[in-house]
């Protein structure tokens, strides 16, 4: 359990390795579940906060995020479903940039993050400093480009990187062990990065989780916020001569070498 000011966040296993979070206002007992896959453990986390479970705040439309989304409308009717567009099953209400969305007496807003799907959106809860992000950032890495490229990526990385450092990151998988491995291939004389990766074994063998992480510790870790290194690119340049060195084809090289990792 993550406690955030006066905003709980619960992380909530799904599936084999995706993580669902339970947004709680302690002031009013009211609450948001980000990613909703499976309901079950969803509902049992409500139950033991004696929370009243009020939205659905989805970050993309794919199966491992959304797919409890009827189900848990089904057992909870009456949600409000936040959403990009209609790929988001059950979508109550289309948020764009800049809107609000609320849980309880906690306000928070939308940000486009686009690239993995074009309707990706994070959930940035500015009073809290805390941001969902789903698939677009994760601790020391992003997600695929399955639906943008690389300039539209970096373009959404931008975006979260000018949040303030202290800003607490709710990422979607726990990837983060094979995340950093990749990063080291990078950095290898990283002293914060392995420094982290580390503490990410040590996380993972507790039992524990790597989720949050902050915005600062990916500044210094994570490959696909810092494609402007001079060591990131260095390595890039001995393999790869010919690559041209401007950010978005050194952040989409380093892309498609992680799709391969």
């Amino acid at each position: 359990m993550e406690i955030v000011e006066a905003m709980k966040v619960i992380a909530i296993p799904q599936l084999s390795d995706n993580y669902a979070y339970l947004i709680v206002d302690p002031a009013s007992g009211e609450a948001g579940i980000v990613d909703c896959a499976e309901p079950k453990p969803i509902l049992e986390a409500v139950e033991k906060e004696g929370a009243h479970l009020t939205s659905i705040l989805p970050t993309h439309h794919h199966f491992d995020h959304v797919g409890g989304n009827e189900e848990l409308l089904a057992a909870v009717p009456g949600l409000t479903v936040y959403g990009y567009d209609d790929r988001v099953p059950g979508l109550t209400l289309t948020v764009r940039e800049g809107d609000a969305v609320r849980v309880g007496s906690l306000e928070g807003r939308i940000l486009e993050i686009p690239a993995h799907t074009t309707g990706h959106i994070a959930y940035y809860f500015e009073k809290e400093r805390a941001v969902f992000t789903g698939d677009t950032l994760f601790a020391g890495g992003c997600g695929r480009l399955f639906e943008g490229d690389a300039a539209m990526m970096v373009q959404s990385m931008q975006k979260l990187r000018e949040l303030p450092p202290e800003t607490k990151v709710y990422f979607g998988h726990e990837y983060t062990e094979n995340n950093l491995d990749f990063a080291l291939t990078l950095e290898p004389r990283n002293s914060a990065l392995q420094q982290k990766r580390k503490w990410a074994a040590q996380q993972v063998a507790g039992g524990g989780y790597t989720t949050p992480t902050t915005i600062e510790s990916e500044e210094e870790t994570n490959p696909f916020f810092r494609w402007q290194s001079e060591e990131l690119r260095q390595t890039l340049a001995e393999k790869f001569p010919d690559l041209p060195m401007d950010d978005v084809s050194v952040f989409a090289k380093t892309r498609s070498l992680k799709d391969n990792f």
